[in-house]
């Protein structure tokens, strides 16, 4: 049944990853579900419930945080050594609400994370002070290193020298990199040693459209591409994935005439957020429901796009947060060889856990409806099920919601068969013991 992840942050003293690329918080399994940036400090829903637990009940896992949340004209939002103690006392107590509400942190080192950087000494004390400040924090997971550097023109040997340094101070948090959603995987491949965990934000839905991506393919699968280019990028180490709320980009309405404010319908953000786990990602992090300049008047009273979450972006975490997805997520690809006939845009992974094997499907293609048939699951399967899609089989009278199951699946001779429109995602389930 749909429940939260469990979120136990104040006992979390040791990070990992597994030799799959899954995150480990004191041994225990998790798929980082994180949103980017969070509401504010001690923010609500406009009906009332505290802001960290709407997310967290839901399934969400984890905040970005750093000095940009408390932001001052002479700061710009990144760290500097003469406001430092001031804007490690604000993180601290941030981190701190974030513990309360049993949600981890993802913290924001700027531009700090590039030795020897432009006043070498500056930054090794900025790095000095604030992984000092906060490696034995039990909300924090992981540091967020220098963002977008391919984009921003940072070289790899800077970044490299300051992961080290990162390690030498506290070797139990891992660094993640994000880049930009442009050039090959190759131009990648030069920051391995700078990361411990590497992705890339992708934000396709725009007005005008296709602006944020370099890439030839301008349909949303271009998620799952990009997913993949960074797991080529990666090397084996484990990507995750910055998905949109909203792109600051197409937020700029005010300032561009030409560009609206535009954000993805449930189904879009469904299709891309398992399109880019089909295609490797191993946790997810939403960005852009803080820019209340393109929010409902309500909504920006209450600091973040909670229309949004509502419509869109919280059914698709309680999906992923269920206790009927999540081993999924957390478990290696299966050996299984699943194959696919009667359509050629169809993507999917399996994973197998306990007794159970799933298999998650995307129709990547953007027209027709296809008949697809999968192949090749273990023997003696006869039934399996397409999880959050909700029927009673038979219809009962009267009406019984008690009684509602997930889509039943027939097996026969190892295969099944279903039908996909574009940009449809199953996610199918069987019991194998």
């Amino acid at each position: 049944m749909a429940g939260p992840q469990k979120c136990d942050a104040a006992a979390v003293t040791a990070v990992a990853l597994d030799r799959t690329g899954v995150l480990l918080l004191d041994g225990d399994k998790s798929f980082p579900i994180g949103f980017s940036e969070p509401p504010p400090v001690g923010g609500t829903t406009p009906s009332g419930v505290p802001a960290l637990d709407e997310l967290r009940n839901a399934g969400g896992t984890m905040i970005r945080v750093g000095p940009h949340d408390f932001a001052t004209p002479s700061a710009g939002g990144e760290w500097s050594l003469a406001q430092i103690d001031d804007q490690i006392a604000k993180v601290k107590a941030r981190m701190d609400d974030a513990l309360k509400h049993q949600m981890h942190c993802w913290l924001y080192l700027g531009t700090a994370p590039n030795l020897p950087g432009p006043d070498p000494p500056k930054n090794e004390q900025l790095l000095e002070k604030i992984v000092g400040a906060f490696k034995d924090h039990p909300s924090l997971v992981a540091y967020k290193g220098y963002d977008e550097p391919v984009n921003g023109g940072i070289k790899a040997p800077g970044l490299v020298t300051a992961h080290d340094r990162i390690k030498q101070l506290d070797p139990k948090h891992p660094v993640v990199i994000i880049q930009a959603p442009k050039k090959p995987a190759s131009a990648f491949t030069a920051y391995r040693p700078a990361f411990d965990i590497t992705g890339v934000d992708i934000f396709p839905i725009a007005y005008p459209p296709e602006q944020h991506s370099d890439s030839a393919n301008k349909d949303i699968s271009v998620v799952g591409d990009m997913a993949k280019k960074m797991t080529t990028a990666a090397g084996g180490k484990p990507v995750w994935l910055t998905l949109q709320i909203a792109w600051s980009g197409s937020a700029r309405s005010k300032s561009k005439p030409g560009v609206l404010p535009c954000f993805p319908t449930l189904f879009q953000e469904r299709f891309m957020v398992f399109d880019a786990i089909v295609n490797g990602a191993r946790g997810l992090t939403f960005f852009g429901g803080h820019m209340t300049h393109v929010c409902s008047p309500e909504d920006a009273g209450h600091g973040w796009n909670w229309s949004f979450w509502r419509q869109a972006l919280k059914p698709v975490v309680t999906q992923l947060g269920s206790d009927d997805l999540r081993p999924a997520l957390l478990a290696p690809n299966a050996a299984d060889k699943i194959t696919v006939t009667g359509a050629r845009d169809i993507q999917l992974v399996a994973r197998r856990s306990g007794r159970f094997l799933w298999v998650i499907a995307v129709k990547t293609g953007s027209s027709g409806v296809s008949n697809v048939t999968f192949g090749g699951l273990p023997a003696g399967i006869k039934k399996g099920e397409a999880l959050f899609e909700w029927v009673q089989v038979p219809p009962p009278r009267p009406f019984d919601p008690s009684k509602q199951t997930h889509r039943p699946v027939t097996v026969a001779n190892r295969k099944f068969s279903d039908l996909f429109r574009p940009h449809d995602v199953h996610v199918y389930r069987f019991r194998t013991g």
